[in-house]
């Protein structure tokens, strides 16, 4: 996310932090490179006026001119306007579970509302340990509500739909009623979409708010819109006062206008990202993160709360054991392999590690085609020789290249790095060591 906006930053960032003085002229010219940055990102252009002028007149202050180290100080400055471009502390999602919490969520046919109501649902259930249900309210498009009624069984979340009625007042009517027998804690409503905003929407979106009287309404932008996810937003706000935005494919080439735009126009923030396309693939937002990330700085905490969720603390103690004692195996390994796919897209995973700034990361391509292989030889390879890959002969490497649709040269590959791995962890003692392993793929 933000790839181009991040690698433009990274490098205007990186010339003033090699600078031993600054100059008004330096920071300037520094200006005019943020501003065609942000403007090339499609952040609308009234606040790149305000954010640049604001930078600029603290970086000419006394606290950078004066400072032993000014580049950082610039750096600094310009992420603390980031955050406050798109803070987000002011509201709070509080649900209870000893009641019924109504969300509903809007926007334009083609954002992601369907995806992000089974999200959402995952989301609070997880988090806040809710029984959720889904309500199809998107009564024009059948394909909205086989799709909400797939991505519920997916989950084991129930669904409410009726493919017959058009009134979506009776089948929130019904849905509310059917809630109450079942000690439900949250409902989810998914509306209906057009291409573009017209009246007949805006009317029904707004006689289904004043009747289910929703705890929180989202709005669900498509990040790739950039400015007119913005212009959307304004005038379903102007209308509903939704709570705040889930913005979806973040993942993408998305030029980051949209999320560096909304706040500031709509006076709403962005409350959760989308990032991929599984249901486990949305984060809450926060503004800090999010600046960090921007600027290449990281994001330590959203990686250590991703691992927290999709690895298994217990089996993670049990596999460092058979490090230390040389008991590792590629069943172990293949195992450690779908828990690290849990977590997301390994290049998105490895810029969240400070100093994996864009610079760092242009050279390093890690595919999910390159994890397939290996897990693919893995696989191919019997229990014996998984447990003892020194049983692995070359008559043996021909039959798994085969098995795998790979070559001899990917297996023998593969086995070497695996005991220059296995070597590596027996002898770490220091994060030193760390750095220098290799992943086999």
């Amino acid at each position: 996310m933000f790839n181009r906006l991040s690698e433009k930053l990274d490098n205007v960032m990186r010339n003033l932090k090699g600078m031993g003085k600054l100059s008004e002229k330096n920071i300037k010219d520094a200006m005019r490179e943020i501003r065609l940055a942000l403007l090339e990102a499609d952040v609308n252009f009234k606040i790149v006026k305000n954010f640049v002028t604001e930078v600029e007149k603290r970086a000419i202050g006394q606290e950078v001119m004066k400072s032993l180290q000014p580049g950082q100080q610039v750096v600094k400055i310009v992420h603390e306007q980031l955050i406050t471009l798109m803070d987000n502390t002011d509201t709070k999602i509080e649900l209870q579970n000893n009641r019924l919490n109504k969300i509903m969520l809007v926007g334009l046919q083609g954002s992601g509302k369907t995806t992000a109501c089974a999200k959402l649902a995952n989301h609070f259930r997880k988090k806040n340990n809710l029984k959720p249900v889904l309500v199809a309210c998107d009564v024009y498009r059948p394909a909205a509500i086989h799709q909400l009624e797939v991505l519920g069984k997916q989950l084991s979340v129930p669904v409410i739909s009726d493919t017959e009625e058009k009134n979506i007042i009776k089948i929130a009517d019904k849905a509310i009623e059917w809630t109450k027998k079942e000690n439900i804690q949250l409902m989810i409503f998914d509306t209906a979409g057009r291409l573009h905003i017209d009246k007949d929407m805006m009317d029904e979106v707004k006689k289904l708010k004043d009747f289910i009287k929703p705890d929180y309404i989202f709005f669900v932008a498509d990040a790739m819109t950039g400015q007119d996810a913005v212009n959307v937003a304004k005038e379903f706000n102007e209308l509903l006062d939704f709570t705040g935005l889930i913005l979806t494919k973040l993942d993408g080439d998305s030029r980051g206008g949209a999320a560096l735009s909304i706040k500031a126009v709509t006076n709403k923030p962005v409350l959760f990202i989308g990032t991929g396309e599984k249901i486990s693939d949305l984060e809450s937002f926060y503004a800090d993160r999010m600046a960090s990330r921007i600027l290449g700085m990281g994001d330590v905490l959203s990686l250590v709360e991703k691992a927290q969720e999709a690895i298994n603390e217990e089996e993670a103690e049990k596999m460092a054991e058979k490090m230390k004692k040389n008991q590792f195996t590629f069943t172990d390994f293949l195992s450690q392999l779908q828990q690290i796919k849990k977590l997301g897209p390994l290049d998105q995973i490895l810029k969240m590690i400070p100093g994996m700034n864009q610079a760092a990361m242009k050279n390093v391509k890690i595919e999910d085609s390159q994890i397939k292989k290996v897990e693919a030889i893995i696989r191919s390879m019997t229990i014996k020789e998984r447990e003892k890959p020194n049983i692995i002969n070359g008559s043996r490497r021909i039959r798994i290249s085969k098995g795998s649709g790979t070559t001899v040269q990917d297996v023998n590959r593969l086995l070497k790095q695996f005991e220059d791995m296995k070597k590596m962890m027996k002898k770490m003692t220091s994060s030193k060591a760390l750095k220098n392993m290799k992943l086999p793929f």
